[in-house]
């Protein structure tokens, strides 16, 4: 995620990047609190981050800190007990606490500085990455720094995925995009630095709202299409679009954000690698994709738009199941129920747009983002989409055509069908019915 937080769904990885030049909102820095200096030993220097982080973590105040180091100053026990240990037996924090604060503080002690940056704060982590928002010291601007996990320090294919990730951001250049900005390694932590988006997310916004208006989703679409449009033409398929992966800023602008699945379309070696592997998020994944299938395009992303679109307008996701593999499966197999059936204030323009978007075959899907482009600002306009509604008039007429034709086939059937008359043996014995009927008649006549 790049922005402000990680979404609450996402798996917590316990990660740190610590800043030693970082001050906390306490105002207790690695330089200033309990009057510690940098050339101080071990001890005192882990008193320094213990005591930030107790202030930080809302467990003690400033002067409770300040009065217990100057306790052990006039106790003449600065080599002795530790800030945590006088802390615990002032009562200010539990041993429990101090257990928690212990590793969090040795993880601060012993990690590394980005060189150009100065962190902040954690904004949240995911799976893949933890997110810190950061000052950029050479131009003074707020960023946001993605780091790669520990864990997934050692593992090629995870870091080879990350920088990806980062150069695929750098090739985009567009206001609906969020700008990549550094892509490095420092120590034993990869890195990737990114604008820093001041916001919220779409599915933030479902949480809390259940759906957005159609006015909202029609603008947000618009936004988002115009992003990946963009990055088509880049020769890049995000492959992940889905509401955690919009952001939506406090001026009202939208990012589409999170390229960690990007893909060059014109990758043939990668796109073999993947065959066969489901690359995506399950509610909002294409079935092209669920398939593995090798020569995934653009229609992948217009796919998943539809399918956040639909979430966005009815409050639920297109498709819904216990586990992921049977939503999948709906993806692959169920029946689409039209967004107004879900929610019947939208108006049958929308409804459509997305039903293209989500048809199943990608050709009958929209061909490109031009496409859907088109379609969405008619139907902002209070137009028909012609994209959309034509295909609709279209099949409509060819099967009304197909019934016509088949009913007139019927009736030239029956028309122009040999009449039994013309059977030379059918005249035969009606004349010969014609004739017995004609001496009945006579031998009646006579015999009265």
């Amino acid at each position: 995620m790049w922005g402000p937080r990680m979404t609450q769904s996402e798996a917590i990885v316990d990660e740190r990047i610590p800043s030693e030049e970082a001050a906390g909102p306490s105002g207790i820095s690695p330089g200033d609190s309990a009057g510690v200096s940098a050339g101080d030993s071990y001890g005192t220097h882990l008193d320094t981050i213990v005591g930030r982080l107790v202030v930080e973590l809302g467990l003690a105040t400033e002067t409770d800190v300040r009065e217990a180091i100057s306790h052990r100053q006039q106790a003449n026990d600065a080599k002795g007990r530790s800030l945590a240990e006088l802390l615990v037996d002032r009562a200010i924090v539990t041993r429990r606490q101090l257990e928690r604060l212990r590793s969090q503080a040795e993880a601060e002690r012993k990690g590394q500085t980005i060189p150009g940056y100065k962190v902040l704060g954690k904004l949240g982590a995911g799976a893949m990455a933890v997110v810190y928002k950061a000052t950029q010291l050479s131009l003074d601007r707020d960023v946001a720094i993605k780091i790669l996990p520990r864990k997934y320090s050692n593992n090629t294919e995870f870091i080879e995925r990350f920088y990806a990730e980062g150069r695929a951001a750098a090739s985009l250049n567009h206001p609906n995009i969020v700008q990549a900005i550094d892509v490095g390694q420092a120590g034993e932590f990869h890195y990737f630095v990114m604008e820093y988006v001041d916001g919220t997310t779409v599915h933030d916004r479902i949480t809390e709202h259940k759906r957005f208006t159609e006015a909202e989703t029609l603008d947000v679409a618009i936004s988002v299409t115009e992003a990946l449009h963009h990055a088509h033409e880049k020769g890049l398929i995000h492959r992940d679009v889905k509401p955690k992966n919009i952001m939506l800023t406090s001026n009202g602008s939208v990012k589409l954000a999170d390229l960690g699945l990007a893909r060059a379309m014109s990758d043939v070696e990668a796109a073999e690698a993947e065959k066969g592997k489901a690359y995506g998020t399950p509610y909002y994944i294409s079935p092209e994709q669920i398939r593995g299938e090798v020569n995934v395009d653009g229609r992948a992303d217009v796919y998943s738009l539809g399918a956040t679109l639909y979430h966005m307008l009815t409050g639920d996701v297109p498709y819904n199941a216990k586990s992921p593999k049977d939503v999948m499966k709906k993806h692959l197999q169920a029946e689409l129920v039209p967004p107004d059936h879900v929610n019947p204030q939208l108006g049958p323009g929308v409804s459509e747009v997305v039903e293209k978007m989500m048809a199943k075959s990608r050709s009958a899907r929209y061909q490109d983002t031009a496409q859907v482009l088109t379609d969405l600002r008619a139907v902002k306009k209070g137009e028909h989409p012609p994209f959309a509604h034509r295909e609709v008039g279209l099949s409509d007429l060819a099967a009304a055509a197909a019934a016509a034709q088949a009913e007139e086939g019927e009736t030239r059937e029956v028309h122009m069908a040999p009449s039994p008359f013309t059977d030379w043996r059918v005249q035969v014995l009606l004349f010969s019915l014609l004739v017995a009927v004609a001496w009945a008649v006579i031998a009646t006549a006579l015999a009265l």
